[in-house]
């Protein structure tokens, strides 16, 4: 039987690679080893995997992938960063978080609005906060009033004054008789 060198070629880096994923897993077992814990590993040089495994994922059973690090998954699709991306950031790629509006860092672990945004303010960029209707100031800290609190009232809330003393009613108008 004659056998071609293009064969003999492919069939000697399926034979790397597998040999790779088994010193990997051997490599791994004996990091878990300190648990008790060992990993069996079998590579079929045959194996199919539909739909292929993704993030140069090694299929070594048939729809079994051997993920690389940093990727997990059935088929390697989720990219894993260690440490988690905090404040609800997403993992892009390994090491590399999309981090949520007002949050920062390589693992979104900054505010990166110190004074913090209240009253449901969002940080959208540094510093910079953005205030929902009736909310203004750096933080979203001062309430807007349409009509002013008279006789020393503060407004508290959106078109809502604390009166003070004597006073009461909308705008804190109106006196108390006692």
């Amino acid at each position: 039987m004659e056998v071609s060198h293009s064969c003999l070629k492919s069939g000697r880096i399926w034979l790397i690679l597998a040999s790779l994923a088994l010193f990997l897993v051997i490599c791994d077992a004996r990091s878990k080893g300190s648990r008790g814990v060992v990993v069996p590993f079998v590579f079929d040089p045959k194996a199919f995997c539909d739909p292929p495994c993704q993030h140069a994922g090694l299929c070594i059973r048939n729809s079994t992938c051997f993920c690389s690090k940093g990727y997990e998954g059935e088929l390697c699709q989720y990219a894993n960063c260690y440490p988690k991306c905090k404040n609800g950031g997403e993992c892009l790629r390994p090491g590399k978080c999309r981090c949520l509006p007002g949050y920062g860092g390589k693992y979104c672990h900054k505010a990166i609005c110190p004074q913090g945004c209240r009253n449901g303010g969002s940080c959208v960029a540094p510093g910079i906060c953005s205030c929902p209707e009736g909310w203004v100031g750096g933080a979203c800290h001062k309430a807007i009033c349409r009509h002013p609190c008279l006789n020393g009232g503060k407004c508290v809330a959106p078109n809502v004054c604390r009166c003070r003393g004597p006073y009461s009613g909308a705008q804190c108008r109106e006196k108390k008789v006692h």
